[in-house]
């Protein structure tokens, strides 16, 4: 299979225990170059722990995570990073005591080149306009959509082509989640691959591309965002809308 073929992301029959308890029990998922893919379904049902384990901070007991083709069970969580996957965890995790110019910074710990570190910072404050006026302000005395905005901004700032979000919207007002989605409708446009978990089950499959529904460690449900909101059978059993 080519590059371009095959998806950029693919996991494979992934089991993950915590303490011998089954977290996954055997999750299949596929992030095609170029889309947003939304992984959906209530808490506690190994949302969070999928994303976890495709960004090396849960060790994956069994099954495989292949990105761009290469296998990344055996790779650990910092060397991740550079091959080009961020993750934009559940809560932000910003540092709240130093500058969101700082943070940013921060961002790009694993970027070399100075003068690109230099032009991705430029770049995000093109984007993101409201960090440009905040540069200099502490992380911590923004508001929560303000944050939310600084840590996907962060995210970026390591150059990814797979850009993982754990739970966006999740602590901030209505009118910043709209933003939220908007701009990775934007981030996919400029060519960043997107993989949502999101509480904000609507939001979340009305952008994705495709969806995948997953219920006590498995995929019970996949299909287009579209297809899963417009049948009124999903929405009650498994996402309860």
């Amino acid at each position: 299979m080519t590059t371009e073929a095959q998806p950029m992301l693919a996991v494979r029959r992934l089991q993950v225990r915590y303490g011998g308890v089954l977290a996954l029990a055997g999750v299949d998922l596929e992030v095609p170059r170029g889309s947003i893919v939304a992984l959906v379904g209530g808490n506690g049902n190994g949302k969070s722990t999928t994303l976890r384990a495709i960004a090396g901070l849960n060790r994956a007991d069994e099954g495989e995570i292949l990105f761009e083709g290469k296998a990344l069970q055996t790779i650990p969580a910092c060397q991740r990073v550079p091959m080009g996957l961020s993750l934009v965890p559940e809560g932000r995790r910003l540092f709240p005591r130093l500058t969101v110019q700082r943070n940013l910074e921060l961002g790009a710990y694993t970027r070399t080149d100075r003068a690109e570190v230099a032009a991705a910072l430029d770049q995000v404050f093109d984007d993101f306009p409201i960090l440009a006026e905040r540069r200099q302000q502490q992380a911590g005395t923004m508001s929560g959509g303000e944050q939310q905005m600084l840590a996907i901004a962060r995210g970026l700032m390591a150059k990814p082509r797979l850009l993982m979000l754990d739970e966006p919207s999740w602590g901030i007002a209505p009118r910043f989640v709209t933003k939220v989605m908007d701009t990775l409708q934007r981030i996919r446009s400029a060519g960043v691959t997107v993989l949502l978990v999101e509480q904000n089950l609507h939001q979340a499959l009305a952008i994705a591309d495709h969806g995948y529904v997953i219920q006590t460690g498995r995929i019970v449900l996949q299909g287009t965002g579209r297809e899963l909101l417009a049948d009124s059978g999903v929405r009650r059993a498994y996402l309860g809308l």
